[in-house]
C-alpha cells in the first residue's frame, strides 16, 4: 500500500528519535504550542546571550550545535539539569543551538505524540536586517483543520518576541514572512528578487549570501522533507559555486527543476521519488561538515 504522508511524518526519524530517553518525554502536554515553549525553554540560540543576560561557555558555543541527534542533545540536557523537561531552565543550563535544534526537537516532541511534523528551510524576513531574508529553519505541523502550519518555537518566549517587535503567531508563521527555500529559489530566478538579500548575513559581513547559499537551503529542504535533517553546514553532492557567486549555468537549471518540488502545497510522492533517484540531491553516508568553529571534517551518519 502507497505510504500516507500522516504516518511518514508521525513517525521519528534518525535524527528525531529519542531512543531510551523516550522515557523524559513522559508528562509531555499534546499542544502543539505548549510543546514550542517547552522546547524554547531548554535551549538557547548561539547568538542569543546577551538577551538573557548570559556569557556561553566557549565550548558549548563551539560544540552544542554540532550535536546532531536528538537523543544525544537530550543526554546534553540531562547532564546539565536533570529536571523534568518541562521545567524551564535557565541559561546556563540549557543546549546552545541554532534554528535547527530548535525545529528539530520541537519536531521530535510532535512526531512522539503522533502529530505529522517536520522540519523546513528558509529564510525570513523577521529578524531585524531591513529587507534582508536570513536563513532559518522552522518546524512545520499539520493541522487537521488547517492543514500544514509552520511554527517558529524560537519566537514562544516574549522576551523575543518583543526584541523583534514579532506581530504574529508564532504558531502560524505567515507563509510571506517564512519563505521556504524553493520559494526563495523562485523568487530569485523569476520573480526579480536581488539575491544578496538572501543568506546567513547580508553581503557586507562576510560571503554566505546569494545564489548558491540559497542552492544549499533548497538541498537541506528537500533532505528533512525525507526526514533527513542534518546540520545546516553538512554539505554533499557535486561543487554548486562559490559562496557570492553565481551558480554554474548547469546548478542553476538544476535548482530550477527541484525549487518548485519544494514549493508550495508539497507533492509528498513528488518529493520522495526525487530523493530516491537524483543522485546528487540525496544525501550519502559520509558528508562534509563545515563546522563554523571547528573547521570541516568528514562525517559518517548514521
Amino acid at each position: 500500500m502507497p505510504l500516507d504522508f500522516r504516518a511518514f511524518y508521525a513517525a521519528q526519524s534518525t535524527y528525531s528519535d529519542p531512543g531510551a530517553l523516550a522515557r523524559l518525554y513522559a508528562g509531555l502536554p499534546r499542544a502543539p504550542a505548549q510543546l514550542a515553549r517547552i522546547t524554547r525553554d531548554l535551549l538557547i540560540h548561539r547568538l542569543e546571550a546577551g538577551l538573557y543576560d548570559h556569557t556561553h561557555p566557549t565550548d558549548r558555543l563551539h560544540n552544542d550545535a554540532e550535536t546532531r541527534y536528538i537523543d544525544d542533545i537530550l543526554r546534553i540536557l540531562v547532564e546539565r539539569n536533570d529536571a523534568p523537561l518541562t521545567l524551564r531552565r535557565a541559561p546556563g543550563d540549557r543546549f546552545v543551538g541554532v534554528c535547527r535544534d530548535f525545529s528539530l526537537l520541537h519536531c521530535s516532541f510532535l512526531r512522539h505524540l503522533g502529530v505529522p511534523a517536520r522540519i523546513r528551510s528558509g529564510f525570513v524576513d523577521y529578524f531585524g536586517s531591513d529587507g534582508f531574508h536570513s536563513d532559518h529553519v522552522v518546524t512545520e505541523y499539520w493541522h487537521d483543520e488547517n492543514g500544514w502550519l509552520l511554527a517558529d518555537s524560537q519566537l514562544t518566549d516574549p522576551a523575543v518576541t518583543d526584541h523583534w517587535n514579532i506581530d504574529f503567531d508564532p504558531m502560524d508563521v505567515p507563509r510571506d514572512r517564512f519563505l521556504v527555500a524553493g520559494e526563495a529559489w523562485r523568487a530569485i530566478r523569476t520573480g526579480g528578487a536581488d539575491p544578496r538579500t538572501f543568506g546567513l548575513h547580508p553581503p557586507e559581513e562576510g560571503p554566505l549570501w546569494g545564489e548558491s547559499f540559497v542552492a544549499g537551503a533548497v538541498r537541506l529542504d528537500l533532505a528533512a522533507l525525507n526526514k533527513v535533517e542534518t546540520l545546516l553546514w553538512d554539505v554533499w553532492g557535486e561543487d554548486a559555486g562559490r559562496p557570492g557567486e553565481p551558480l554554474p549555468e548547469s546548478a542553476r537549471e538544476l535548482y530550477d527543476r527541484v525549487a518548485p518540488v519544494v514549493s508550495g502545497d508539497v507533492s509528498f510522492d513528488a518529493v520522495r521519488t526525487l530523493f530516491a533517484e537524483d543522485d546528487i540531491l540525496r544525501t550519502p553516508p559520509t558528508v562534509t561538515c563545515y563546522a563554523p568553529f571547528n573547521g570541516p571534517s568528514l562525517v559518517t551518519l548514521r
